[in-house]
Parts: C-alpha cells; structure tokens; sequence
C-alpha cells in the first residue's frame, strides 16, 4: 500500500498542472454501486473492498469517506496509512477539502467516475479559496495499476417480452412522449440498469448484475446503443435494427455527445428526420438536452451547451420502477422459488448444526456442551464455514428454474461479523460456524423473472435474553413497517420511523436504511424510491406497483448483528375512509422464509403482532408446500408451529 501511495503521488506532481490533492471514487464510468473488477480503482489504492467509499489522496495524507454500514470493515480494512472519515459524523469532504486545502490547491479527477451534481458541489466549496477541479486526461490509478483486470466480452443478450411485459417500441415511445412533454430533444442514458431496461437486453459485464457496458441516446428521431460491438450477435443486432437502435462503438458516446449538443446527431448519422419519432426536427421547438445530474458523468456534461440542458432525474427511473403486471407476476414466482430454496438450506443447515456440533438445533433452546460428537468423522474435514454453507445456499437456488446467478455477494456472517453490516465473507479468513452464536444471512438471487433479496437471522443453541430482546425489537419494526396504511404521496422518509420505533425504545438503532428498490432481473438496489432516514428518500413519493424492501436491524460490535428483510410490493389499501380523496396504499409481502420462533420473546409482542406472524407462517406453508419433499415440509411445518403462547391468535387455514 505504501508503494501504491507513493507511485500515485509522483504521478500527482507531474500533472499539468500539479495536483495537490486527488479524488478516487468509488463508480464507474456509469455511477454503478456494484462495478466490475477492472474499475475497482478505489479498492486497489486504499484496500477498502466496501461498495461505497470515496478516497482522497493529498501529498502527506490518505483519507477514505463511508457510511455507517461499513465504519467496522473499514476500520478493518484500512492501513495505518489511512484515516477513515465517517459519513454523518466527521465533515463531509467537500467541507474538508476546502477547510484544509491550501489556497488555489488543484485537485483532480477523472470525470468520468464523478457525476454532474458531485462536481459541481465540490465546485462550489472551492470557490471560497480559490481552489479548483482539475479533469485528468486518464485515470491516474490506471496508470499504476500494473496487473489491472482486463475488460471482459461478454454477450449482450435479448430479454424477451415474456419476462420484460413492455416491448422495446412501447418504452421508446412513452420515453419520446416524456421528452416532447419537457421540450427536450434528446436525452443522454447512462445507468446501466435503464439502458438495459429499455432496450430489454441483459448481459454480465457486472457481477452480480445482470447489465451490459453501454450508453444510450435517444432523440425523438432515433435511438443509438454505445458499446463494444463484439458483445452484439447477429440476433441481437437484428432485434435492435427492428426497434430503430443503431450500435454504435463505446467510446463514441463522447463526439456524438457533442453532436448531439450541435443538433448534427441524426444528419450526422443518416437517420430519416421523423421516423419513429414524435416529430420533425423541423417543426418541433424542442432545443434540450436532458441528462439525469446523479448519474451522468462529467465528462460527457462538459462536451454539451449548459445552456440549453434539462437537468433533472431521468424519466426512466421511475418508469423502471414501476412494475407492470408481467414483472410483477415473475417477480412473485421468483420469490417463491427462492423462499423454498431458503427453506431447504435451513432444513440442510438445522441438520448438519445438530450432527457436527451438538446444536439443539432451530426449534430447541439449549446449551451445547460439546462441539464434537464422540464417534463422529474428522470434524475439520466436516466443519461448517460462513463460505461453505453459503456455497451451500447457492446450490438450492441454481436447482431452480430461470436461475442466472447471485443478486450480491452472500452475507453469510456468524457472531461478531454478523454486526459487519455489508460483511462478505473469504475462504481464507472465515469464521466457523458456532451454535452458540446467532447467525446471519443476508442474500439473493437473480432469475430471468425476477431478482430476490432476503436477510434471516437464526441461533442453533440458546440465545440470550438480551439477544432475544434485541430481534424481537427488529422483528416488531418489521412487521411496523410492512403492516403501514399510508396516503397517496408519501415518501420513504415518513415512513422509516415505523421500523425504528421499536428499537429506539431501547435505546437502540441502525446505521443503514429501511427499503430499497429492486429490479426485474436487474440490479438488486433499484430508485428512485426508498425508505430512509436520509434527506434523498423525501425525493420520490411511494406509488403503486412499486417494490421495496422492509430491512431493520441491530448491530453490536464485536457480539453479533440481526437483520430482517422481505421485499414487499406497493398497492392500493382497502381502508373505511378516503380522508382528503388522496387513495390510500399498503404493502404485500412477497417473500416467503420462516422467522425463528426460539429467537422471539413472546412477551413483547402485542397480539396483533401474534396474529400476523401467525398468518405470515401459515401462507408460507401453503405457497412453499408445492416446492418442497416429505421431509422438508415436516420441518417447514414445525418451524411454523405456534409456540403454546401462540395458540389462542391461531388464524384457521
């Protein structure tokens, strides 16, 4: 790490001009969260592997800015040479760039990996000392990255209509309907996951997701897909020469960018002014150019006329968002299949806990008094590790129909790492199982109908009073939240407290946001929405057809972490009244996996609650059942069981 700090800081002084600080971001060239392993710029120099982070590097100090999800890795992860910044609690960098910069200080970045609206904020902070961004001509870290993965070429492929509901030719035309509407001519597409969705490709140029490498323009005359054509098959091709998409190479985003700007885009390309579109270039007064500040990057902002851009968030956002029937449908089966798959990997692990550990196992609270049963085989070839049954858990998913991959890095953490809220766990340097710690599992899966996304959290011995209490209080938040009536136009930020309540009346909390987006076979955390504490989540109100997650938790440090997920869509509510004729909206869980009775303490749950849980359990028996053998039922059954103190809120079948 020194060695890298000291090649990027001879490197810095020999800019034009010299740089006194530089900027490494996390993105790429897109703003993605999750990027491929070629643009992992910011772990190579700091050693951070967390998808969030920004690092700055000055010529006597490192600094890396994160947030409260990944403060205990960082400061894991970070070398002596490093200082870790925590987002929300030290200044922001912005702040502390010109707070301790000198005056007239260069600081650089590759503006391609930084989005209009950071550039322009961190522009703003230096002007009170004349201190100025500097665009490099080439990524700095890619000039000593000597063993820098090489760009992958992967095949683009179709998504077909039967798991997409919208054709390429409907989301063209609405999205041309949108630009008319805002008197733009064109508009610039950058986020991965929105080109795919519009142009219903997919591919695996991102681990994890399900997206291609590319740009998109479209004008109300024409359409253009930038990419690296060797990815295109003929197929492929055709598919997109029948929608009126020209494939175009990569890096020509950037001159066409310019064109576009000029209005020379579609002569410049031979495209027949009016076809397909909405209007003639020569009748229509439509003179901008709109591009989403959150997401594009700066390096195509300064190829264009400021003057004449429409800065604000990309309509596609919210189309993607809302789901249509056929989305819906696939991501409801896809959770299904997903759930039994979950729930045969708790029966395998229930069983395996109890034949090599001497766990009482999930249903019974018990101290295990050996963690080796006498007679049994070599118990080191036989041990369970975070990454081995999380391998495990992967084999139950690829069993089952439409299976394309993981939807993220499994979290598959026990004890201590289980307070490591984005843990990802090493072969190396993995803990073993223990059952007399809790255990966590945050994960999911991608199929072609759908992407998942789950946490359970379990114990196999007997846990504590404390620990009982503390996912008791996650579990309520839970069902808080998934349980909400709420008028048309709320947003995720009223809505947060609902999870938090419970918690907070010990005195306790969480670090991360409730809810997240998630796609139809694409990137598991999807906006615009979200439910959040952070001031962004006020932004989009909820509407109908919308998906999100419902996630509290609780972490100690150094003890153990719990974590509650289902993914939930958004509909209309049947409620009495229609207070103000605003419409109002609910929640429908669509995941479908047992919480662990032994971990509840009964006494703090209301009878309402009771009641819930109760009906919750008994659908998982119904809509799983179908998924499962013999064996794998009795023990869905049992972990669905009401404890005695249950019985009297039994809901009949």
């Amino acid at each position: 790490m020194a060695d890298i700090l000291a090649s990027l800081r001879s490197l810095m002084a020999s800019q034009s001009p010299p740089l006194d600080a530089l900027l490494v971001a996390s993105e790429d060239y897109h703003q993605s969260e999750y990027v491929s392993a070629r643009d992992k710029r910011r772990e190579f120099v700091s050693g951070f592997t967390g998808s969030a982070g920004l690092a700055l590097i000055t010529k006597n100090e490192a600094r890396l800015w994160t947030d409260g999800r990944y403060f205990l890795q960082a400061t894991q992860q970070l070398s002596d040479q490093w200082k870790l910044m925590r987002i929300g609690e030290d200044p922001p960098v912005d702040a502390w760039m010109s707070d301790n910069l000198q005056k007239e200080a260069a600081i650089g970045i590759d503006p391609w990996c930084v989005s209009v609206d950071t550039a322009q904020r961190w522009e703003r902070a230096f002007a009170k000392k004349n201190q100025k961004l500097v665009q490099t001509s080439t990524n700095l870290i890619d000039e000593i990255w000597k063993n820098r993965p090489p760009a992958e070429i992967n095949p683009a492929v179709d998504h077909p209509l039967e798991f997409a509901g919208r054709s390429v030719a409907e989301k063209l035309k609405a999205l041309r309907e949108k630009l008319s509407s805002e008197k733009a001519r064109g508009i610039i597409i950058t986020t991965l996951d929105e080109v795919a969705w519009l142009y219903n490709i997919r591919g695996s140029d991102v681990s994890y997701s399900p997206v291609v490498h590319a740009f998109a323009i479209v004008t109300l005359n024409s359409a253009f897909l930038y990419l690296d054509k060797r990815k295109v098959s003929s197929k492929v091709s055709s598919s997109l020469q029948a929608n009126g998409i020209e494939v175009r190479q990569y890096g020509a985003v950037s001159s066409d960018a310019a064109m576009l700007a000029s209005n020379q885009l579609d002569q410049a390309t031979g495209v027949n002014s009016g076809q397909n579109g909405v209007c003639q270039n020569d009748t229509c007064d439509n003179d901008l150019i709109w591009v989403d500040p959150a997401s594009c990057c700066y390096a195509l902002f300064s190829r264009l006329d400021a003057n004449k851009l429409l800065l604000q968030q990309s309509p596609l956002a919210l189309a993607k968002a809302l789901k249509n029937p056929v989305e819906l449908d696939g991501l409801k089966n896809a959770h299904i299949r997903d759930g039994a798959a979950v729930v045969q990997y708790l029966v395998w692990l229930d069983k395996q806990m109890q034949e090599i550990y001497g766990a009482s196992g999930y249903f019974l609270e018990g101290e295990v008094t050996s963690k080796k049963i006498p007679n049994a085989p070599c118990r080191e070839a036989m041990k369970l590790t975070e990454v081995s049954v999380s391998d495990k858990l992967e084999g139950f998913r690829a069993s089952k129909e439409h299976f394309r991959g993981l939807s993220f890095p499994t979290i598959s953490s026990v004890g201590p790492n289980a307070a490591i809220i984005h843990y990802s766990p090493q072969a190396k340097t993995c803990a073993e199982l223990d059952p007399n710690s809790i255990y966590l599992f945050d994960s999911g899966a991608q199929y072609l109908d759908g992407t998942t996304d789950i946490t359970r959290t379990v114990h196999f011995g007997k846990p504590s009073a404390h620990e009982k209490a503390c996912y008791t209080s996650v579990l309520k938040g839970h069902i808080a939240l998934g349980n909400a009536r709420f008028p048309n136009g709320t947003n995720g930020y009223s809505l947060d407290i609902l999870a938090r309540i419970p918690l907070w009346r010990y005195g306790l909390d969480y670090r991360h946001g409730t809810g997240h987006g998630i796609g139809s076979y694409l990137n598991v955390h999807e906006g615009p929405h979200q439910i959040s504490f952070r001031p962004q989540a006020r932004n989009v109100p909820l509407q109908v057809s919308m998906t999100v997650t419902d996630e509290p938790g609780y972490y100690e440090d150094g003890n153990f972490g719990i974590r509650l997920e289902n993914v939930l869509v958004i509909k209309e509510a049947d409620t009495e009244f229609n207070f103000g004729d605003k419409g109002y909206l609910s929640f429908e869980h669509i995941t479908w996996a047992p919480y662990q009775i032994k971990l509840i303490d009964l006494s703090i749950l209301t009878p309402e609650e009771i009641q819930w849980l109760n009906r919750y359990h008994l659908k998982c028996r119904e809509i799983l059942g179908p998924y499962l053998d013999t064996n794998e039922m009795e023990w869905l059954k049992k972990a669905t069981e009401p404890h005695s103190s249950f019985v009297g809120h039994m809901v009949a079948t």
